[in-house]
C-alpha cells in the first residue's frame, strides 16, 4: 500500500516553480532518501506532504488517503497527526523540560488524561533511547540527544510517516550516524515509514535505501 502517491505534481513557492512533474511514492515499511543541494526543493516537497505549502497542480497527490488537491482546511490537523516531522534545527521549546515539550504536543492534539500522557511520553522516550532524561532542559542535552527528543516528539501520535528534513545537518558525524540508525530501526520495527532529506552522500551509502535525487527542479529515482 502506498502512503504517498504523487503523479505529475508541480510545486510553487511565491509563484516560482520549485519542482515540476514530480512522481514520488512511499510504501508501508519503506525508507526513502531525498538527495539534493541547499535550495533544491527538498524541504518544499516535504512541506507539501503535510500541507504546509500547497500544490500548484497534479494528476494525483494523495497522502494517507487524503487528496491534497481537495483537502479542506479543517482536515489539515488530522492529516498532520499522522505525519511526524523531524527538523534539522530541533525546534524544541527552550524554556521547558523534555517532558513539558512532549506534553505540550499531546495537549495540543487533544490528549487530556494525565496518566495516558505520561505513559505515552515514557514510551516514546524509551523508543529513542532517552528514558530517564524527561526532566532535562534542552540546553542540558547534546545535539544528538536533542534530535532524539525531536524524533520522540514526531512519534507521539503514532504517525504512519516520518519526514526527516536534514536531521543530521547540525550534528557531528558520529551523532548523525546514530540518528540514521535510529530512523532505520523505526522502519525495521514497523513503527512508521521514513522519508529523509539529506545532502550527505556518505550516510546514504552507509545505510542504502531507495534514493530520489532533485536536479534542475525535477525528481529522479536512482535505479
Amino acid at each position: 500500500m502506498n502512503l504517498i502517491d504523487y503523479k505529475e505534481v508541480n510545486i510553487n513557492r511565491k509563484e516560482l516553480m520549485v519542482l515540476k512533474d514530480v512522481n514520488f511514492s512511499l510504501k508501508e515499511g519503506e525508507f526513502v532518501y531525498l538527495l539534493g543541494g541547499v535550495g533544491s526543493g527538498k524541504s518544499s516537497l516535504l512541506k507539501s506532504v503535510y500541507a504546509e505549502i500547497g500544490i500548484e497542480s497534479a494528476k494525483e497527490a494523495i497522502v494517507l488517503d487524503y487528496d491534497l488537491m481537495r483537502l479542506r482546511r479543517r482536515d489539515v490537523p488530522y492529516l498532520r497527526r499522522k505525519v511526524g516531522v523531524v527538523f534539522q534545527d530541533f525546534q524544541l521549546l527552550t524554556d521547558r523540560s523534555v517532558f513539558e515539550n512532549l506534553r505540550f504536543v499531546l495537549r495540543a492534539t487533544r490528549w487530556k488524561n494525565p496518566a495516558e500522557i505520561a505513559h505515552r511520553i515514557e514510551e516514546v522516550l524509551a523508543a529513542v533511547g532517552m528514558d530517564g532524561k524527561e526532566y532535562k532542559m534542552p540546553h542540558e542535552l547534546s545535539g544528538g540527544e536533542q534530535q532524539r527528543v525531536v524524533i520522540a516528539r514526531a512519534l507521539l501520535n503514532k504517525p504512519k510517516i516520518i519526514l526527516a528534513d536534514e536531521p543530521t545537518g547540525n550534528l557531528d558525524p558520529d551523532a548523525g550516524r546514530q540518528i540514521v540508525q535510529l530512523l532505520n530501526s523505526i522502519v525495521d520495527k514497523g513503527t512508521a515509514s521514513v522519508v529523509m532529506a539529506t545532502h550527505n552522500v556518505g550516510l546514504v551509502e552507509e545505510f542504502p535505501h531507495t534514493v530520489y535525487r532533485i536536479e534542475n527542479k525535477q525528481l529522479l529515482v536512482d535505479k
